[in-house]
């Protein structure tokens, strides 16, 4: 063993897959004294690499996944440690068989190659599985099996051979010394390792190493059951390692693999066995083959045994082979079930990459390692961005309840819309007790209990459900109520009250601030008080890091605007490199805020209010503090929805009282409560506004979004070069707006696509840009107004242009689509003469 250094450029603690790959990542980009640790020996330190079964599907719903597995393949094939045998997911039912037609488009919008097979297609590529048990499957043919350890070992060789990294094995980490909220040293058993940047790689132990620098990775330790059967002699046979693809029997939520002599037989159908890290045991203790490895528990595994029976009658009975090895081997959950990659945001200088699995292992080390040299990566980071947990989230009690409810979703069939259960209600807006009691529906983001429709709206049906079409499909509609289509509609005829106290609410003050602000945005922040500022901030690459609004309430006091879901991101963000002159307040539960929209806004509003709301005295894109009744707010005259009205934000121990005097006030004119679903799906789709994270990803630029701005302001900020160079550039997509039609060229579609589809030409084939990207649908939702379904798509420049017919891929039928606009502007309201009247 190398002897501990006693300082280092960066620390990686762990020497898994993740942590191996990272050091040689970081070497790759030019970082040199790595010290990588671990308090197990090498090459296999005891973790869950060492056990898991080490095979690849590389297709996932979410575009983020996907991209992570497909590069992580790459990279083991460079290595040589990959074994391409191809993997079918099976379905035993119609809903399964209609998930893995799902699971095909998804394939086709990251681009990956994947076939839908019949049972006897699959009994040809698996020639000892029951196929009269099943209905069809989903077949990728690159997926593999991986060599972990061996991946491992060439990783940190390679990162040796580039004279960066130094390892020490059976070293345990006893201290994180933090300094000024910034990482500044480890101490270990065998000495203190003075350093600025530490990565925590450690799986399942990241919580407890996080813990000695007072920050928290929220994951929990959960098993799942595996067990090796053989020698089997038909698979002993076939003389080599695994001779058919892998199955994954879906609907019994169960895999199985050839193993040389021997199958594989693995479950995510038992009970959630969740484990804490304190738990787990030291390398060599008794009855463990492995710290990770627990004890088989054999009664959750029985009802499993009988499913592997009968989809492999002839391998596992008659008689049945010898069992040669059954574990609980742990792994790790989050309370989102994604990965945690990032820069803690309680600490500087902190990072991780934790519940990463083999698949997108290397993947994830490259995506930190490109955020730790250059601040972004070529994979777009949102998903697994580790700060994007509010703090109650990161809690031991709500990981816990959320991995036990998540578990049976690893292999479960999961609605886009899908809303989770557990630890709920947690935080709730001043109105809550009013909107309670108008029926709200609530979705959760961040912890917060947002209406998404209210029941007692249902009336309103009766009045514009002749424009709203009929969702006859189980699917398109479940997690949907035409109320929201019909709040909407009320709303574009009058006004309509929302309640946004989701919002996060953050203040920054002092004189540093404008310039911290204005290193950041894209758009100029040094305008008069008073002005409300929309503005992009960018990654150095140029790509979207958020969107969020500023608003210059005096000469250093600025108030920032961002949504629930992007929060925590948003928050870290800003304390990044916070200058001294600079004091940033998280106000979100000291400020709720109410929104009021339609043409009859102002006649709702203006007897309230003890100030000017005529457009001459109060414009759009402006902000003024006033009273409304004896309530001090701060009234925005903005628009998410795209109609005239004011986001009204008011201390939040009056919010409740604001609410009560809107709703008064509005009885008169037919006011109604709308619920999100108007304000961040109907509303915004029908003015073409983009949402973080869809529309807005690392992997587009602001001219291919269409937010471009007309002149690019004189002070620097990051990314400033890229999107200088992008301006120049002929841009290799551009992001547009359809209508899904009829498969009769009706205007309103018998399906209803939630996002992720594969957009296609009018003869079906896959539009590819420039740059390699597919063109998939960001955004879906019907614009009631307009009596049409709309999907937002980045799109090459030949099908770019309004007319353009193409077709969206949706659970197997292709839906006919046209370009209705392109760019910035909307196929609602396209001069904007409603909210700006």
């Amino acid at each position: 063993m190398a002897s501990t250094p006693t300082s280092a450029d960066v620390v990686v603690i762990g020497a898994g897959i993740v942590g191996n790959a990272a050091a040689f990542h970081l070497a790759r980009l030019g970082w040199r004294g790595i010290v990588q640790i671990d308090k197990g020996p090498l090459p296999d330190p005891g973790g869950s690499t060492g056990h898991a079964s080490n095979f690849v599907f590389p297709v996932d719903h979410s575009k983020e996944v996907t991209d992570l597995t497909v590069d992580s393949l790459r990279q083991y094939e460079e290595l040589g440690v990959v074994i391409r045998c191809g993997g079918i997911e099976v379905a035993r039912s119609a809903e399964r068989m209609q998930e893995l037609t799902r699971r095909m488009t998804s394939a086709r919008s990251w681009g990956v190659e994947a076939h839908l097979l019949s049972p006897a297609e699959i009994q040809e590529l698996v020639p000892y599985c029951a196929s009269d048990l099943l209905i069809g499957g989903f077949h990728t043919p690159t997926g593999s099996v991986v060599d972990p350890i061996e991946a491992g070992r060439l990783f940190r060789q390679r990162a040796q051979e580039l004279e960066a990294l130094t390892v020490c094995p059976d070293t345990e980490v006893r201290d994180l010394v933090v300094e000024e909220g910034r990482i500044r040293a480890v101490v270990t058993d065998h000495g203190r390792i003075e350093t600025e940047a530490v990565v925590i790689a450690c799986g399942v132990w990241s919580p407890q190493v996080a813990a000695l620098a007072s920050a928290s990775i929220p994951l929990t330790p959960a098993v799942h059951q595996m067990i090796d059967v053989g020698p089997i002699p038909e698979l002993a046979r076939t003389g080599t390692w695994i001779a058919m693809p892998l199955l994954r029997d879906m609907d019994c939520r169960m895999y199985e693999r050839q193993r040389g002599a021997d199958l594989e037989i693995g479950s995510y159908a038992h009970r959630p066995l969740l484990h804490r890290p304190a738990e787990i045991p030291p390398v060599g203790a008794p009855g463990q083959a492995s710290p990770t490895s627990f004890p088989f528990t054999e009664a959750d595994f029985t009802e499993q045994m009988r499913h592997a029976r009968e989809m492999f009658p002839s391998l596992l009975t008659d008689p049945e082979p010898e069992r040669r090895s059954a574990i609980n081997g742990l792994l790790s959950l989050t309370p989102d079930g994604g990965a945690l990659i990032g820069e803690l945001p309680e600490v500087r200088g902190l990072w991780t990459a934790s519940a990463v699995w083999i698949k997108e292992a290397a993947g994830a080390a490259r995506m930190l390692a490109e955020l730790m040299t250059s601040g972004a990566s070529e994979i777009d980071p949102h998903g697994s961005d580790v700060a994007r947990f509010a703090p109650h989230e990161r809690t031991e009690h709500h990981v816990r309840a959320r991995a036990a409810e998540g578990f049976p979703k690893v292999y479960g069939i999961s609605h886009p819309r899908e809303q989770w259960a557990t630890d709920r209600p947690l935080r709730t807006s001043p109105a809550h007790p009013r909107t309670q009691a108008l029926g709200a529906v609530c979705f959760e983001t961040a912890g917060w209990e947002r209406p998404q429709w209210y029941a007692t709206n249902e009336s309103l049906l009766e009045r514009f459900g002749d424009r709203i079409p009929e969702r006859r499909h189980e699917w398109d509609g479940r997690w949907w109520s035409p109320i929201i289509e019909a709040e909407h509609l009320a709303m574009r005829e009058g006004v309509a009250m929302i309640d946004l106290g989701a919002f996060t609410i953050l203040d920054l003050h002092g004189p540093a601030a404008l310039a911290h602000l204005e290193r950041l945005a894209v758009a100029r922040i040094d305008v008069p008080p008073g002005r409300v500022v929309y503005t992009p901030m960018l990654t150095p690459a140029g790509g979207f890091r958020t969107d969020l609004t500023v608003v210059r309430r005096g000469p250093q006091d600025f108030r920032v605007i961002t949504g629930a879901a992007d929060g925590g991101r948003d928050l870290a963000h800003l304390r990044a490199d916070l200058p001294a002159g600079a004091q940033l307040i998280d106000a979100t539960a000291a400020v709720t805020t109410i929104g009021v929209w339609g043409p009859r806004a102002r006649d709702l509003l203006a007897p309230l209010a003890d100030a000017d709301l005529s457009d001459a005295a109060f414009g759009f894109g402006t902000a003024q503090d006033l009273h409304l009744g004896s309530i001090p707010v701060s009234m925005l005259r903005i628009s998410y929805v795209g109609e005239l009205g004011w986001e009204v934000h008011v201390s939040s121990e009056m919010g409740l009282a604001l609410w009560d005097l809107l709703w008064e006030a509005g009885l008169p004119l037919g006011a109604v409560a709308a619920g999100i679903g108007v304000y961040g799906t109907t509303g915004r789709l029908e003015k073409a506004y983009r949402l973080m994270g869809a529309e807005l990803t690392g992997e587009h630029d602001p001219v291919e979004a269409g937010l471009a701005l007309p002149r690019v302001k004189s002070a620097d900020f990051v990314g400033r070069d890229a999107y200088l160079a992008a301006r120049e550039a002929s841009p290799a997509a551009l992001l547009c707006t359809l209508a899904v039609e009829g498969a009769d060229g009706a205007a309103e579609p018998a399906r209803f696509p939630t996002g992720g589809e594969p957009v296609l030409t009018a003869g079906g084939e896959e539009i590819v840009d420039a740059r390699g990207r597919c063109s998939y649908v960001t955004s879906a939702g019907p614009a009631p107004s307009l009596r049409r379904f709309l999907a937002m798509s980045y799109l090459p420049p030949q099908h770019a242009h309004v007319g353009a017919r193409l077709e969206i891929e949706y659970l197997g039928d292709r839906l006919p689509a046209q370009v209705l606009s392109t760019g910035r502007t909307p196929a609602f309201d396209p001069d904007n003469a409603r909210m700006k009247g």
